[in-house]
């Protein structure tokens, strides 16, 4: 009899139709079986590496409901497990008209060390993730998130778990590298094994769908900082096993399930994985390809919830690593963003940017790695070149102010959506990373309302940054940060500048609200032209925790 091993995992859902992750312990039929008679769907398990997985295609579902489902394999029911303490898992559809009159509210966040196997806080505190399926679990008449956003390090490749280096230990030689960090495909499986068999976890991704994006930690620190980093890297023994294995497991347990059943139809990938005995081949092959060179490979996508389009943009493999043309997205990918956010605009109320690394950062962070990359192009001198690259890794500075041109291009682009016609009446990029929240507006340099003159009309850019789900961030950094915010810090700033020749940026930023430091999650609620977020921080209580509401506001005007 085949069991589930992982999941399942609610992706996708929308007016009528949804689709569903799981892993199974053996080959098997994988259904959803809606008991009301509502809709369902099964598919066959394909296989990687030993493992078994499914994307169930649940189809006539009615609109504008919650229907309750069950998991079954080979016709055995699986999911909700006997004796369960949580509600049934449910999907819930949109209504038919996507007129705005319904709220959609987007949950986001970042960086999530699992929580421990006893189910105690430990150091790290309360998860927040845990403390919000307990929210819902716990009243079914509360507001839960239409959307998951989850925005980066779903695991830590390279920061294992007491346990897992226990476990890696026991299956190969740790004093070879790399040691307690993960090699292989089947060492990233323990990853999400430990990650989302999480009983809280568990529950809350089968019941909200939730898209994702890797970040660096997904695979390792510092994943793609610069040219040098990944010479290095490649020159190493076991470093094309480990990213080849990262970009398969990724595939595998995330980025499948961001794909809607529009492109799951078209993929040849998905299509030459699902269709051979064993699937590890063809995936190998694409994984090898898109560390090689990237041809074909599009890890950024869309998803359009009735008037909000959501766009998620891939930070890591899309860069440009040469120095003399360093960029965070490729041309290709770059424009693939500009398509995406300037069509068809009167058809959006809201436009959100998904990236897991921050766009507008403190002032002083900011300025600091604007400096750093003029080092690094040898704007001071080659010794000034070499310290550059050194403090890059060592203070991870690689965000989009580390790619000053792709900083610029960013910001010309959301002002120009936000100042089409019939333009969204907000745009914020979402991001995580940074192990701190903070919501920031931006305004064109010359129109910066502390100037005294006024933008002409438009949407309101937004930064809002959200991190850490569950993970802590040192006091001399949280200082730091604090610090970076500050008119001193601002001051600060104008030094690096003034030392890097890095010139005027094409906006300006003020900081609406944070920094905030803790496990939390924000949400965003978009009702119309309407836009209102908060700001929820898990606290110490019976069982996961709770989450206590610490800051909301409108965004929208």
């Amino acid at each position: 009899m085949a069991g589930l091993r992982l999941g399942p995992v609610l992706r996708y859902a929308d007016t009528d139709s949804a689709t569903v992750w799981v892993e199974t312990d053996r080959p098997c039929t994988a259904e959803v079986h809606c008991p009301d008679g509502g809709g369902g769907g099964s598919s066959a398990t394909f296989t990687v590496e030993g493992h078994h997985y499914a994307l169930i295609p649940v189809t006539d579902l009615a609109a504008n409901r919650d229907t309750p489902y069950e998991v079954r394999l080979d016709g055995e029911p699986v999911w909700p497990p006997p004796g369960s303490p949580f509600p049934p898992s449910t999907i819930r559809t949109a209504p038919r008209e996507a007129d705005g009159s319904r709220a959609v509210r987007v949950t986001f966040g970042s960086c999530r060390w699992s929580s421990p196997p006893s189910g105690e806080d430990g150091p790290l505190g309360p998860d927040a993730l845990d403390a919000l399926a307990a929210r819902i679990a716990g009243d079914p008449r509360a507001d839960r998130p239409d959307l998951l956003l989850l925005l980066g390090d779903q695991v830590y490749a390279d920061e294992t778990s007491p346990q897992t280096r226990r476990w890696i230990a026991s299956r190969r030689d740790i004093t070879e590298p790399p040691g307690e960090q993960v090699a292989d495909f089947e060492e990233y499986t323990r990853l999400y094994d430990e990650s989302w068999t999480d009983p809280e976890v568990r529950w809350l991704l089968s019941t909200v769908p939730s898209l994702m994006i890797f970040d660096d930690h997904d695979v390792i620190d510092d994943w793609n900082t610069s040219a040098s980093w990944l010479a290095e890297m490649r020159a190493t023994p076991w470093w094309h096993q480990r990213i080849v294995s990262g970009l398969m497991s990724y595939w595998v347990y995330q980025h499948l399930g961001n794909l809607t059943p529009a492109d799951l139809a078209t993929d040849p990938l998905y299509k030459a994985v699902r269709s051979a005995p064993d699937g590890t081949d063809a995936l190998r092959s694409f994984a090898a390809r898109a560390d090689a060179d990237r041809p074909g490979t599009r890890w950024s996508y869309r998803r359009d919830l009735g008037r909000v389009r959501l766009l998620m943009v891939d930070t890591r493999m899309a860069r440009v690593l040469a120095e003399e043309e360093r960029a965070m997205l490729d041309p290709d990918e770059e424009a693939w963003l500009r398509d995406q956010m300037l069509t068809d605009p009167g058809r959006h109320d809201h436009l959100l940017i998904g990236s897991s690394l921050p766009w507008l950062l403190p002032h002083l962070v900011h300025e600091a790695e604007r400096w750093n990359a003029a080092l690094c192009r040898g704007g001071r001198g080659p010794r000034w070149a070499r310290f550059g690259e050194r403090l890059r890794r060592a203070a991870d500075l690689e965000h989009w102010a580390a790619f000053p041109a792709s900083f610029d291009r960013l910001a010309h682009l959301t002002e120009e959506a936000a100042t089409a016609p019939d333009g969204p009446a907000t745009v914020c990029v979402l991001s995580g990373d940074v192990h701190h929240a903070y919501a920031a507006e931006s305004h064109p340099t010359r129109a910066d309302p502390a100037a005294g003159t006024a933008p002409p009309a438009r949407g309101r850019v937004h930064q809002l940054t959200c991190s850490p789900v569950h993970n802590a961030i040192p006091l001399p950094i949280r200082a730091g940060f604090r610090l970076g915010w500050s008119g001193v810090g601002r001051a600060l700033g104008r030094v690096f500048a003034r030392h890097g020749r890095t010139g005027r940026a094409p906006v300006t930023w003020r900081r609406s609200g944070g920094p905030w430091f803790g496990n939390q999650l924000m949400t965003l609620t978009l009702k119309g032209r309407r836009a209102d977020l908060h700001l929820d921080q898990a606290r110490p209580g019976r069982g996961p925790g709770r989450l206590e509401r610490v800051w909301e506001g409108r965004l929208d005007g």
